[in-house]
């Protein structure tokens, strides 16, 4: 059975809390759907933005490979005619081939919202198909808060549907609009307007699922059970209140657990990097705890877990996490044991040498307040300190901060290090904007010559905990930084009473780590 894959994240996604693309954010998720293998991409409604208007005035329909461009609009209002309403005759106009309407399909809300008759809501239905399709378009009709709408009056959903179709719709689409279905009445009811539909030729049966009850993708996966041909959902889930259903989950499950083959394998790989993307251009935090794609879906941390993994991995995990681009990982910490270690030096690429000596002294340390999960060059060089293998890039004398306060209100910060460098004193200034800042400055120009690879690499995030909150300002903190040279990214931990001091920790070894996977790496081209 052929299941097509209806993208809604530019149209639907963007009714999140805090979500705004820009026309051009638009085109570029766009494209990544488009090279994803989706087959339909909904990219706004133009009739009620401007913003909307200029992507799809702007964007060419035919740019696309494999996704067909789908413009958004509404029925007509109600006692008017499809040719007289603004909303309706923009879409003939655009490059869009698909247009996907949206009507009501609850008697309720046609009282009560739209305040006109049942009959009259038909009609616009009807009135409305008819005019895009006779303008050349593939008509997709979503019938609105259809499963409360079909518990309410069956035979008034149905006439809604029966009138899109008749009109010239090909695809019905089924919206659970408030979320609050659950799977079991759901499957139900899609099996029945499949049945109902099942001898018309030209006509399949699709699903639009929300979360609002925690089964967005579960009801998307069992109305194609059900025999729904056609979903509908966002990447990640964005939407509004408690989000869409999530299609990244729903490809993976249809693809790995279902038998439907939705995109290519290699399309499928990109998914991982599709639902990063997507979160960054939404300025979102992509969750590590997400299915398929999420940085911590195929992490092992506990010792019963890796030692499973590293015989078979199928005694831990459910898919290869290779098939939708993304990797196993084995974080570490208090609850790990030998083979963690084991197998975190091997993904890290270094010796691990004596494991118990290694676990002692990062279990002390995690007694201490450090956290090695999200440390990986904390981490790799703990290993290298316990092992006799460490190879620091200076040895340090002493640093001093000055922060000034002057009375125009601007605050400058200056830091001054004195650091042996390969036997060589060396006396460094910097001025910054903060004391993190000042130290990173100061230490890239007195190290800087002695390591050009430092020149690579940039922080690219700063976390601060207090570990013991009841002791106030002389509480423990625990500093995270994360660095990148723009091709990786790795994370170091510091910690301690005074913040600068664990900030200064992990600074120290972000940098350490870096400058010198970075020179093992050119070294490891150069040699090949």
């Amino acid at each position: 059975m052929s299941i097509k894959l209806f993208d809604t994240t530019l149209r639907d996604g963007t009714q999140r809390e805090g979500v705004s693309l820009t026309s051009e954010d638009k085109a570029r998720i766009a494209r990544e759907l488009d090279a994803l293998g989706v087959h339909y991409i909904e990219a706004g409604f133009p009739a009620s933005n401007p913003k909307d208007l200029e992507f799809f005035e702007g964007f060419d329909a035919g740019e696309l490979e494999h996704a067909k461009l789908v413009a958004f609009t509404r029925a007509r209002r109600p006692n008017s005619r499809a040719e007289d309403d603004p909303a309706v005759t923009l879409l003939p106009s655009l490059s869009a081939p698909v247009a996907c309407i949206v009507a009501k399909s609850w008697k309720m809300h046609v009282e009560k919202v739209l305040r006109t008759t049942p009959e009259e809501n038909i009609a616009s239905v009807k009135d409305t198909v008819k005019y895009l399709a006779e303008a050349g378009k593939e008509v997709i009709f979503d019938a609105e808060h259809y499963f409360d709408g079909f518990d309410d009056d069956e035979e008034h959903s149905l006439a809604v549907l029966r009138a899109a179709a008749e009109a010239g719709a090909t695809t019905l689409v089924l919206c659970d609009t408030n979320g609050g279905t659950l799977p079991t009445r759901l499957r139900g009811i899609v099996a029945r307007t499949v049945a109902e539909f099942a001898s018309w030729p030209n006509v399949e049966v699709g699903i639009h699922t929300h979360n609002d009850s925690g089964c967005g993708v579960a009801n998307a996966l069992v109305a194609i059970e059900a025999g729904a041909t056609h979903v509908q959902g966002t990447i990640n889930g964005v939407g509004e209140r408690c989000g869409n259903c999530d299609l990244v989950t729903v490809i993976s499950n249809l693809q790995l657990k279902m038998g439907h083959e939705v995109v290519g394998d290699e399309q499928l790989k990109k998914l991982t990097e599709v639902s990063n993307y997507v979160s960054e251009l939404m300025n979102l935090t992509p969750d590590g705890h997400r299915p398929f794609v999420g940085q911590s879906a195929f992490a092992h941390k506990g010792g019963l877990h890796v030692d499973g993994i590293s015989k078979d991995p199928k005694t831990y995990e459910h898919v290869e996490p290779e098939a939708v681009g993304n990797q196993r990982r084995t974080p570490v910490g208090e609850l790990s044991g030998k083979n963690s270690i084991l197998a975190k030096a091997e993904e890290l690429g270094i010796e691990a040498g004596d494991t118990t000596a290694i676990l002692t002294a990062m279990k002390q340390k995690e007694h201490e307040g450090y956290h090695y999960e999200a440390a990986d060059a904390s981490f790799a060089l703990l290993i290298e300190r316990t092992t006799g293998e460490a190879r620091p890039l200076f040895e340090l004398e002493s640093f001093r901060i000055i922060s000034e306060k002057r009375a125009g209100g601007e605050t400058t910060v200056e830091a001054t290090i004195k650091l042996l460098v390969k036997g060589e004193r060396v006396i460094s200034t910097a001025e910054g904007n903060g004391p993190v800042n000042a130290l990173d400055e100061a230490l890239r120009a007195a190290i800087g010559e002695h390591y050009p690879e430092l020149s690579e690499i940039h922080l690219s995030n700063y976390k601060v905990r207090i570990l013991d909150e009841h002791r106030a300002t002389a509480a423990t903190t625990r500093v995270l930084i994360d660095s990148t040279d723009g091709k990786r990214m790795w994370g170091a931990v510091g910690v301690g009473e005074n913040i600068i001091e664990a900030s200064w920790q992990a600074l120290v070894d972000g940098l350490e780590y870096g400058a010198r996977t970075s020179a093992e790496r050119v070294e490891g081209i150069r040699s090949r």
